[in-house]
């Protein structure tokens, strides 16, 4: 090999050395948005019945009693998200001992929804886990909420035309 090639592959070397340092990092809560849905969530669904929580977004993973302060149900998702992986094998090239690497985009994760319920009505929304993308917060709690976003005023609307507790509509009759 003459010492022109030899050139050239260490300057390949170095710049996919660069580029395989090139990470983005597990928590970029400090620069990503809170995610849209997620946050409606939050507020949309506070009031729902736990019927109205179950007809949206399923029966829940899993549920404590906290006493005085209702129930917690929890509702646990993980996400299998699309990977990139390219791996660089090890070269070694004259005063470059040995270049190579990989990088990983998009690695998977995991959301924990817990609503809070009072009174058998939800008081709070909140998450937690391995659930934020690179440019957005809770993004991969989507999934179990987003159904209970649309749901929710739906359920606030219909509410209001049921008929008083320990009366009965009666078809054809107001």
């Amino acid at each position: 090999m003459t010492s022109l090639h030899i050139r050239k592959l260490a300057f390949v070397a170095a710049g996919i050395s660069i580029l395989s340092s090139c990470v983005i990092p597990d928590d970029t809560s400090s620069i990503a948005k809170v995610d849209a849905t997620t946050a409606a969530a939050r507020k949309e669904m506070v009031g729902l019945s736990e019927a109205d929580v179950r007809m949206c977004a399923g029966f829940p993973t899993a549920t404590a009693d906290v006493g005085s302060s209702g129930q917690i149900w929890t509702y646990q998702r993980t996400v299998q998200r699309g990977n990139l992986s390219i791996a660089v094998p090890t070269m070694a090239v004259g005063a470059i001992r040995a270049v190579g690497g990989s990088v990983n985009v998009a690695p998977g994760g995991y959301c924990n929804t817990q609503i809070r319920l009072i009174g058998g009505r939800v008081a709070e929304v909140a998450y937690a886990g391995d659930n934020n993308l690179p440019n957005s917060v809770d993004a991969l709690c989507v999934s179990t909420i987003d159904a209970c976003v649309v749901y929710a005023p739906t359920q606030s609307q219909s509410n209001t035309s049921l008929p008083v507790s320990g009366t009965r509509a009666i078809p054809g009759k107001v």
